[in-house]
C-alpha cells in the first residue's frame, strides 16, 4: 500500500488502518447484493470510511476479495494468482482513496495510476492488449 500511497499523492495525516478480507464467492455474492444491489459475485469490493481524496488517517475502510473468482480470472488471464491479487488490492485501495471508473476519463486516470503502481511492484500492466 505504500507504493499506492506514494504514487497517488494521497495526503497521509497519521496512523491508518485498512482491512483486507480474502473470502469466498458465496460471501462476496452476499456482500455485493447487500451493499451494491447486484445479485452476483465480483472479484473485489471496497468500502471506504474516508472522504474521497481526503486525508489518509484512522480507519480507511475495507477491501474484500473473492478467492475463487480471483483464481479463475488469473487462470483465464494466464497470470499468477499473486500478480492478479496484487492488482485487485491496488484497485480496491484506489477506490478507498476516492478513485473510480464510472466514465471513460475516470477509468483512464485510475487505470494509468494502477499501471504505474504495479510496475513499481514488478507486476505487468493488467490492461495491456
Amino acid at each position: 500500500m505504500l507504493e499506492a500511497l506514494k504514487q497517488s499523492k494521497a495526503k497521509v495525516k497519521g496512523a491508518a488502518e485498512l482491512s483486507i478480507l480474502l473470502t469466498n464467492d458465496e460471501e462476496q455474492h452476499e456482500l455485493n447484493k447487500q451493499w451494491r444491489g447486484k445479485d452476483s459475485s465480483t472479484n473485489v469490493l471496497s468500502f471506504p470510511q474516508i472522504e474521497p481524496f481526503g486525508p489518509v488517517v484512522g480507519i480507511l475502510g475495507d477491501i474484500t476479495l473473492a478467492r475463487e473468482t480471483l483464481e479463475r480470472e488469473a487462470a483465464d488471464l494466464d497470470k499468477s494468482f499473486a500478480d492478479h491479487f496484487t492488482h485487485l488490492v491496488v484497485h480496491g485501495f484506489l477506490h478507498i482513496l476516492g478513485y473510480d471508473h464510472m466514465n471513460d476519463e475516470e477509468a483512464l486516470q485510475m487505470e494509468s495510476l494502477e499501471t504505474q503502481i504495479l510496475a513499481k511492484l514488478g507486476v505487468e500492466d493488467p490492461y495491456a492488449d
